[in-house]
């Protein structure tokens, strides 16, 4: 008989200690900066019905098509100007995240392990789940890298743990993180990033907090992600002490034709260069690392939209990357969402398991 589920660990790999996962979610990147790598990145993430809201029979001819025979190129192009010999710099500060939140959860004892994934491209989320099993961890906290909730982001990595486990025998216990788009830490850290850059750059007579966008439709269906923006960007605001003439929310990567939130942001900074304003500075309180839509859409795109419309000096502020102030904030969820430390009943329970197994008695 073919058995419908994935194989289990090995024997051997099941009777290890028992540890608890913590993965560590974003949304993902071409392995390439090539027209072919994003082409076949762009298939995946277009496909998803999460993200693009249009019926398949309709939305899917348009997709390949038109847009994934004339968009990777010119993606690929862009790609290219923030790839460094490291790889796509969401790729890098993510994994490099995963590493020193590993090394903060070690400190505590030896009962974490920590993986990344990417919702679209690699590594998977079915194969950071799957190592987490092999190394024995029987309860997962799934964390994705979202602060503010919207069904494009968090509840499409929902979708995709929940395939996981339509195919998994021996189901781990799952946590997972909704949102933390008002935690104390979090909004701590990027206040903290804030005031760094003006330490060393001095500071604008305006600060834009850029949101990625969403349809409209998507906030007037209930979405909470407009809404979640705005808190986050009111208490930035006020952790910053800032007046309500200092600072504005605006949206960005607008894709369609359909209306998405706004205010937009190129146009947005534009508007403020025709107004007078000589300096703005930028900064992306939905990104936990920098990206394409950091680096490229607001770094190079938006700055030089600002520049030509008369402004003087275009700020884009670095993301939370691997700031001490954001591992701190990821250990915090992972205290907060997780599970207490394993008691020694729970080292007991599992001896108990190993020895009756060994046995061959009923547990």
């Amino acid at each position: 008989m073919v058995d419908r589920f994935r194989p289990e660990p090995p024997f051997e790999h099941r009777n290890r200690r028992a540890l608890d996962g913590v993965l560590l979610v974003n949304l993902g990147t071409p392995a390439a900066p090539t027209a072919r790598a994003v082409r076949r990145y762009l298939a995946q993430f277009l496909s998803d019905p999460r993200v693009v809201e249009i019926p398949r029979p309709l939305w899917l001819p348009i997709l390949y098509g038109a847009i994934l025979v004339v968009r990777p190129a010119r993606s690929a192009r862009k790609y290219a100007e923030v790839w460094s010999d490291a790889g796509a710099p969401l790729a890098v500060h993510t994994a490099r995240q995963a590493e020193l939140l590993s090394e903060t959860l070690a400190a505590r004892g030896p009962a974490w392990r920590v993986e990344h994934a990417m919702r679209y491209g690699e590594p998977s989320i079915g194969s950071a789940l799957d190592r987490l099993r092999t190394a024995g961890c029987d309860r997962i906290l799934v964390l994705p890298l979202y602060p503010q909730y919207a069904a494009s982001t968090t509840a499409s990595t929902m979708d995709a743990v929940g395939a996981w486990i339509a195919r998994a025998r021996n189901v781990p216990e799952l946590r997972f993180v909704k949102h933390f788009h008002d935690h104390p830490a979090y909004i701590a850290a990027l206040a903290a990033g804030v005031r760094r850059h003006w330490q060393g750059h001095g500071r604008g007579a305006k600060l834009v907090m850029s949101f990625h966008g969403l349809p409209r439709f998507a906030l007037e269906r209930g979405d909470p992600y407009h809404c979640e923006c705005h808190k986050t960007a009111r208490l930035l605001a006020e952790a910053l002490e800032l007046e309500e003439n200092e600072w504005l929310v605006s949206f960005q990567s607008r894709f369609g034709r359909a209306a998405w939130l706004q205010p937009y942001t190129e146009p947005t900074v534009v508007g403020l260069a025709r107004e007078g304003t000589t300096r703005v500075d930028v900064v992306c309180p939905g990104f936990v690392a920098d990206c394409l839509e950091t680096l490229e859409e607001i770094g190079l795109g938006a700055r030089r939209a600002f520049l030509a419309a008369g402004g003087r000096e275009f700020h884009l502020l670095p993301c939370l990357n691997e700031s001490p102030e954001w591992i701190g904030t990821l250990d915090a969820l992972c205290a907060e969402h997780g599970w207490a430390a394993r008691t020694e009943s729970d080292e007991s329970g599992a001896r108990r398991e190993r020895r009756a197994a060994a046995l061959g008695a009923p547990r």
